[in-house]
C-alpha cells in the first residue's frame, strides 16, 4: 500500500520496481512485517540492518511477529532460516508451521493479542543478541535471547530472555501456552 504503483498484488508479475526509486521501495519492503519481501541493492544505497533491539508483536486475530537479530528453527532444532523480519503461526493451522501462512484467516483464529503484565515472560540475562524462535515438538513456541514483548495495541510491553508462546490456538492464557496444546493435537512445525 505504501508505493501501489510498484506493488500490485492483482497484477503478474505484481511488483514493477521500475516505477519508483530505490530508496521509496526499500522503505515500503523494510515495513513488510512478515519477511516475505526483500530487496538487494545495486546502486549502492544502504541494505536492511536488523534493528538493534528485538521486538515480539502479538497481533490481534493473527500471527506473532518477529522483529530484529531473528533465527527460526524447526522442530528438529535445524536452523530454518535467519532474517529481520518473520510471522510465526498462532492459530496451529499453518501448513508451513512454524511460519505463519494465513490460515488464521480461514480458521477463525481470534484473539485480541493483548498480553498481561507479570506473566509468562522469563527475565535474565541473555548473552547473545540474537533472539531464537524454537517449536517445541507438538508444543509451545520457545523464544530465547532479548526481546520486548509487545500487545497488538502496544500500551502493554514486557521486557525479557525467554517465553513460551502459543502455536496451537487453544490456549486461555495467550500468547502464553497453558499446555492445551496437549488435549488440541499439534503436530508438527
Amino acid at each position: 500500500m505504501g508505493l501501489p504503483t510498484v506493488f500490485e498484488p492483482g497484477r503478474r508479475p505484481w511488483i514493477d520496481p521500475t516505477q519508483a526509486a530505490a530508496d521509496p521501495i526499500a522503505r515500503v519492503v523494510a515495513r513488510c512485517p512478515t519477511g516475505a519481501l526483500h530487496c538487494r541493492r545495486s546502486d549502492g544505497g544502504a541494505t536492511e540492518a536488523p534493528p538493534t533491539a528485538n521486538t515480539v508483536l502479538v497481533s490481534r486475530h493473527g500471527p506473532v511477529y518477529l522483529h530484529g537479530d531473528v533465527e527460526v528453527f524447526d522442530e528438529t532444532g535445524a536452523l530454518r532460516l535467519a532474517d529481520t523480519r518473520v510471522a510465526l503461526c498462532r492459530c496451529g493451522g499453518s501448513a508451513n508451521k512454524p511460519l505463519c501462512d494465513g490460515a488464521h484467516l480461514d480458521t477463525g483464529f481470534r484473539d485480541a493479542g493483548a498480553i498481561t503484565p507479570g506473566r509468562g515472560v522469563e527475565i535474565g540475562g541473555a548473552a547473545a543478541s540474537t533472539l531464537r524462535a524454537r517449536p517445541l515438538p507438538n508444543g509451545p513456541l520457545q523464544l530465547e535471547g532479548p526481546f520486548t514483548l509487545l500487545s497488538a495495541d502496544r500500551r502493554t510491553e514486557l521486557a525479557g530472555s525467554g517465553a513460551r508462546l502459543c502455536r496451537c490456538g487453544q490456549s486461555q492464557t495467550k500468547p502464553f501456552c497453558d499446555g492445551s496444546h496437549t488435549r488440541a493435537g499439534l503436530v508438527g512445525g
